[in-house]
């Protein structure tokens, strides 16, 4: 594809919209255009921001009628007219949201609202590296060359941590964005599985990890010395606890040598 068609496929891109074949394309031209890596930045950013911040208001009386006269009878319920309430840039969205919470409430371990839309981006994240076939943009067990290859890329210095000993052999690492921010991917691997942890600097209190599940796969998140991280894997939730408690326990070490 050439560089217009990619331009115009960005927005279906960045919202998840691409089959496997034309999100292939994109990354491809991603990889090498610099215009399009910025385009595609921004265009993740105001769409972090609508979600977070766009306004609410009543919905007219007529609207909802029209909805539910839509809806199928079995299906339709009758809602009073107070407590109708709709995004103006996008009631199917908010409805969805709602939906998801709710269905996925068995699996929240003190994961708060302002968290729930980060989780869903490291979890798309992680899917798009997978399905991209775009989880490293450098491939390499030594921490002494994927920590410097950070170096420009990025306003902070990720912690990059051999766990090969523990049975998490370092893969290599890559640069993404969530929340609107680039951020540092380091890659592991257990057995044939994957291990995607992001970091980036943030202020608030130490927290520690707490865990989820979405869309098939297990998230841990915790902050740590101004920094946040999350890590995600289809690994089962006890080997994800044991990767989390082996890197945490590397860091405090590493920490401790240095001081």
């Amino acid at each position: 594809m050439d560089h217009q068609t990619i331009r115009q496929l960005l927005p279906a891109y960045v919202d998840d919209e691409l089959g496997i074949a034309e999100t292939l394309a994109v990354e491809r031209h991603l990889a090498d255009c610099a215009e399009c890596q910025r385009d595609c930045m921004e265009q993740r950013s105001v769409k972090l921001l609508v979600k977070r911040h766009a306004g609410y208001a009543d919905a007219p009386a007529h609207l909802a009628e029209r909805v539910f006269t839509a809806l199928p009878p079995e299906t339709a319920r009758p809602v009073a007219p107070a407590r109708q309430r709709a995004s103006w840039l996008g009631m199917g969205l908010a409805m969805a949201s709602v939906c998801a919470a709710m269905l996925g409430g068995g699996y929240y371990l003190g994961m708060s609202l302002a968290a729930r839309p980060v989780a869903e981006e490291v979890v798309s994240s992680h899917i798009r590296s997978l399905q991209a076939d775009h989880l490293l943009d450098i491939a390499s067990s030594d921490k002494h060359n994927v920590k410097p290859w950070f170096n420009g890329k990025l306003d902070f210095s990720p912690p990059v941590i051999d766990l090969a000993p523990q049975g998490f052999p370092l893969a290599g690492g890559r640069v993404d964005v969530l929340d609107g921010h680039p951020v540092a991917v380091l890659v592991y691997r257990h057995n044939l599985h994957p291990i995607n942890l992001y970091a980036w600097p943030g202020e608030g209190p130490d927290a520690p990890p707490r865990m989820r599940q979405e869309r098939g796969y297990h998230l841990l998140r915790w902050s740590s010395g101004k920094m946040h991280y999350w890590v995600i894997s289809d690994l089962a939730p006890d080997e994800l606890k044991a990767f989390t408690e082996a890197l945490r326990g590397s860091m405090g070490n590493a920490s401790a040598a240095s001081r």
